[in-house]
């Protein structure tokens, strides 16, 4: 039997996908890169919570295989 939404569900974005076999690493990573978020510019605030929501939506997409 075919799950059959009647509308869009959501997911990570295409081609975000990683081959890592943890996806715990990616997320440490993308987190480290906050630790400094205060000595930037407030402008590059927005790319480094992108890629931490970026990390995290594949690392919870990996779980059940989404």
């Amino acid at each position: 039997m075919q799950d059959h939404h009647p509308y869009p569900v959501p997911g990570p974005p295409p081609g975000s996908f990683s081959q890592q076999t943890d996806p715990r690493a990616g997320i440490d990573e993308a987190v480290a890169g906050l630790d400094d978020l205060d000595a930037l510019p407030l402008a590059e605030h927005v790319e480094r919570f992108d890629a931490v929501h970026t990390e995290l939506t594949v690392a919870l997409s990996s779980i059940d295989k989404v």
